[in-house]
């Protein structure tokens, strides 16, 4: 413990101003204080986003800017048990729509686990694609773009097996001089 010693006091009628100041609290709160900014400190610089402001409407309103159309997107829709549905669109707009029985096949690994192909799916989105992709040209170093639409109860399982027929068309690619064959679509979720 720390005393205060003021002088004085103790003798005669006056009362001893002397006390004792209990440090422990004081040194408790010293150590948190000194521990959270060194924690806050090295997370500060992670927790970070980049932004930038993009605002409607072209970057310079001086300049005339040149149309561009949007491209195309296939969207495969396996929100139903019995068939997959795939939509290009261009935009808003729906360019094709086909819908794909859903034969569901599965296959046992060497080690237990079991995957779940879709053969005749993957068919049918080559097929779409030598149709109407859009990046086929192997110095066209763009991807098209595949958006896989579910509900929330569809199992892992099921997800991996379409994204496996998606990623099954391929495509020429240069890179460097050389022709590498890689899949010919991008694939991200839609969000619900």
């Amino acid at each position: 413990m720390g005393g205060v010693d003021v002088g004085g006091g103790g003798q005669g009628k006056r009362k001893s101003v002397d006390s004792d100041i209990n440090m422990i609290p004081f040194i408790d709160l010293l150590m948190v204080t000194i521990s959270f900014l060194l924690i806050t400190a090295v997370w500060s610089h992670m927790a970070r986003i980049n932004a930038d402001a993009q605002v409607p409407g072209p970057p310079r309103p001086d300049v005339e800017q040149e149309k561009t159309e949007p491209e195309k997107q296939l969207h495969i829709e396996m929100r139903t048990p019995d068939k997959f549905t795939l939509i290009w669109k261009q935009g808003a707009t729906v360019v094709n729509s086909i819908d794909v029985p859903r034969n569901d096949k599965l296959i046992e690994t060497g080690h237990g686990d079991k995957e779940i192909r879709f053969p005749d799916l993957a068919e049918k989105i080559e097929s779409e694609w030598k149709a109407n992709g859009s990046h086929r040209d192997a110095s066209d170093h763009k991807l098209d773009q595949a958006i896989l639409h579910t509900d929330n109860e569809t199992p892992y399982v099921f997800i991996i097996g379409v994204i496996d027929a998606i990623y099954q068309v391929h495509r020429p690619y240069d890179i460097g001089g050389k022709t590498d064959s890689v899949p010919a679509f991008n694939v991200t979720f839609s969000v619900n």
